[in-house]
């Protein structure tokens, strides 16, 4: 055991590029390359400032991943409660002093790009909580001292997104912390506890919600009361998707995006975008390499020798799963919309960044997977 520790510690550079996962790998760039075009198709077919800024954007954050991948994932534990930390930092000052769009005040200003701590967060949060339950022992987990510094650790995040307001964002924080905390060993009771409290303070949440996000919920019951203005959306996503048939519509011919009916098509709506135009057919073809991508992280946590690395691929899949799910389901009308990235495809740098960050301690994880950590 010892020497394959030793082995494994002294890896030449080649031996860590052999390690690499290339089907991770080549999906992230298949991905890259599909968010691409549907990003050229948003811009009329015309190399415009989305289609330039998310081809830079995806180039520099892929580099980023491959470089940050042969960082130790003993790094990655070592630094879990100190990155927590100065993204919670980033989060407080976001709230105080940041830019404000669109009503919400959630981004900071570092020249080259307007960061979005909350995106952060969401994987911070998965690598703080890893680092927490990877010494503590599984019949110890359950204890309530034990739990509530977890559940501090995530509160807090949640109550700052919130307050920018970002109510979408923060339901994504909760349920990347929730997934690490199930995988954990955490009683299935608290689970049960937690869903039962807030169903029966939801009536009080809804009484603090924005004008703005109680109109989304009542559109999503019924879209036709408001389809001018809170179920407009939903309702263009729909025709959208829906006349995009088998085969879809074709490369550049998508006419309920290029007549402009479709908002929002470069963010959270860019799959509304993608079906429309590939189809059932491209539909299916996107859903299975995000399925591949899951696999992958998963085998890699398989086959990790530090409980760290297995918690957080396994949450980190899970986190990859429920973002594709929320947004999918978001566009088609199954869910209010709530502003969830469907991850690489949608614009945005904060996500990218995030999402690729993500990924380079999963590959980080593989190539280390037999090095323990103490």
């Amino acid at each position: 055991m010892f020497q394959q520790t030793y082995y494994t510690d002294r890896l030449t550079f080649f031996q860590k590029i052999r390690s690499l996962d290339f089907i991770l790998i080549f999906c992230i760039l298949i991905l890259g390359v599909i968010s691409s075009l549907s990003m050229y198709s948003t811009d009329g077919g015309e190399l415009l400032y989305h289609t330039q800024s998310h081809i830079i954007r995806f180039i520099v954050f892929f580099l980023m991943m491959l470089i940050l991948s042969f960082v130790r994932i003993n790094f990655w534990h070592s630094i879990g409660y100190f990155l927590y930390i100065v993204i919670l930092g980033s989060l407080i000052w976001a709230s105080f002093y940041g830019i404000t769009a669109s009503g919400s005040q959630r981004w900071i200003s570092l020249y080259f790009i307007n960061l979005q701590p909350s995106e952060l967060m969401k994987v911070a949060i998965i690598i703080c909580l890893a680092k927490y339950y990877h010494r503590n022992q599984i019949h110890k987990v359950n204890n309530f001292k034990n739990l509530l510094f977890p559940i501090t650790i995530l509160i807090l995040p949640i109550l700052l997104v919130i307050s920018q307001p970002d109510l979408g964002t923060s339901i994504l924080i909760a349920l990347s912390g929730i997934v690490v905390l199930w995988l954990s060993g955490v009683n299935i009771k608290y689970f049960i506890y937690t869903f039962l409290i807030f169903i029966i303070s939801a009536p009080f949440f809804i009484s603090i919600l924005k004008p703005y996000q109680k109109l989304r919920i009542l559109s999503f019951f019924d879209p036709n009361k408001d389809p001018l203005g809170a179920g407009y959306q939903v309702i263009q996503s729909k025709i959208a998707v829906g006349s995009g048939g088998i085969l879809g519509k074709g490369f550049l011919k998508g006419t309920q995006s290029y007549l402009e009916f479709l908002p929002e098509k470069h963010t959270d709506f860019i799959f509304t975008l993608f079906a429309e135009e590939y189809g059932l057919i491209g539909a299916l073809f996107l859903l299975m390499i995000y399925g591949i991508i899951i696999y992958r992280i998963i085998l890699i946590g398989s086959i990790s020798r530090s409980f760290f690395a297995k918690i957080f691929c396994y949450s980190f899949a899970s986190a990859i799963f429920i973002y594709i799910s929320i947004n999918m389901s978001m566009v088609l009308g199954l869910l209010p919309i709530v502003g969830s990235p469907l991850p690489i495809m949608s614009y945005g740098g904060s996500s990218m960044l995030a999402t690729m960050f993500g990924f380079a301690v999963v590959i980080s994880a593989k190539i280390y997977h037999r090095q323990s950590i103490s």
